[in-house]
């Protein structure tokens, strides 16, 4: 029996989001603009890379293609050659631009309500909320308690959490509170018992994730987040393709940040690394030893915390450029009845304006187990990913969502 590797590219988003505009994100294109300023030089920075954009693999497989049908332009740097895998791109039908949305939609379960969001003024968090997490969490107080970048305001506040013992709390467009805290001297456990604290306290206002964001240092000139981040989100939907696996007895791993994502419910084996590479090493690892009919679903985050929030265009097309390199090992490491598709929950576009999520189509790229390479056209939802796998698994179908010839 097939095993299936879903491998969702944090934030690659391939442009052209029919309701881009309800979401202020008209005109993003994360991976069309990226290709267009590395052709202009805009994206060489001498430590990282220089030159067009290189993506042979992802290219071989038929992003160029995908990021074609879904803005109508074809991207500087791609071979555009005939492709050897599925190539298409899937347009997301949940009410939101964040992590959880796209991911529980890619894993069969459209989110079909609406989250709730802080508004953009200070203070961004209702007083209750900010009383009740003071009063439970035995704080001296908070700080920022507003719209921000997180390494921007933990450059801003970073000293001051650090004389005080306030934690810096912040949100952004997602609908998010994210509670960074000094490591060592806050103390991560703390941190942890924080933001447990927090999420009951917004599970009412319908927040879809509370963030610890712990980070080290002594001077805003050196304050640097660690890798011990951990998300807290609410329950995915029943349904889901986790769900439906594990209900079938088989073997999951949920690599990076999965686990987090769908508040560790039917994730099987949990492993994350530190960076995208250390990702795709236990993806290598869970190749070697992974029974048949085994799903294992991975979140490579890196191009979204690292480069797009930050809008750094070179280190976003580096990243891209390394995940290609290892790609050629993920082919090798399959077997010939292994099924892999990559994908992306959002877009992220570095050219563009704020520090937040874009609305945009994901591209979606698919190869082994005998699937016929060539157009799978634009999916209607992202849900087609999950049922696409699930008969590829042979688990039972879900609620949303059609297949296509795999």
């Amino acid at each position: 029996m097939a095993r299936a590797i879903l491998i969702v590219l944090d934030s690659v988003g391939c442009g052209g989001a029919g309701d881009a505009k309800v979401y202020g994100d008209e005109g993003a294109d994360t991976l069309g603009h990226i290709a267009e300023a590395c052709a202009l030089g805009r994206g060489n920075r001498e430590s990282l890379r220089r030159g067009p954009l290189n993506l042979p693999h992802l290219d071989a497989l038929g992003l160029g293609h995908a990021i074609q049908a879904s803005t109508g332009r074809a991207p500087p740097g791609f071979a555009m050659a005939e492709p050897s895998g599925q190539w298409g791109y899937g347009v997301e039908t949940s009410r939101g631009k964040d992590t959880p949305s796209g991911h529980w939609e890619i894993a069969g379960t459209p989110v079909d309500f609406d989250w709730g969001y802080f508004p953009e003024t200070i203070p961004a968090f209702p007083e209750a909320l900010t009383a009740a997490l003071i009063r439970e969490g035995k704080l001296p107080g908070i700080l920022a308690n507003r719209h921000a970048s997180g390494t921007t305001i933990i450059e801003e506040f970073g000293e001051e959490s650090l004389r005080t013992g306030k934690p810096i709390c912040y949100t952004s467009a997602d609908s998010v509170l994210q509670i960074a805290a000094h490591e060592e001297t806050f103390g991560l456990e703390r941190l942890y018992e924080l933001c447990r604290i927090a999420r009951r306290l917004c599970d009412p206002l319908k927040i879809g994730r509370v963030i610890a964001r712990p980070f080290v240092g002594r001077t805003a000139k050196d304050f640097a987040r660690t890798p011990n981040r951990k998300d807290f989100a609410v329950p995915p939907p029943d349904g889901n393709l986790l769900q439906r696996a594990a209900q079938a007895g088989r073997a999951t791993v949920s690599i990076g940040k999965i686990g987090d994502i769908f508040a560790h419910r039917d994730t099987g084996k949990e492993v994350k690394g530190k960076s995208n590479d250390d990702n795709v090493d236990l993806l290598l690892d869970a190749l070697k030893a992974a029974p048949d009919g085994g799903l294992i679903f991975v979140n490579l985050v890196d191009f979204d915390t690292e480069w797009g929030h930050r809008r750094d265009v070179p280190g976003y097309a580096a990243c891209l450029e390394a995940f290609d390199w290892r790609l050629a090992e993920i082919e090798a490491a399959m077997r010939p009845d292994d099924f892999c598709l990559i994908t992306a929950d959002h877009g992220n576009d570095p050219t563009f304006r704020g520090f937040d999520h874009t609305r945009e189509h994901v591209p979606i790229l698919a190869f082994g187990a005998g699937a016929p390479a060539g157009p799978i056209g634009a999916r209607a939802s992202l849900a087609d990913i999950a049922e696409t796998i699930a008969a590829k698994l042979a688990l039972p179908k879900g609620s949303h969502g059609t297949t296509w010839p795999a």
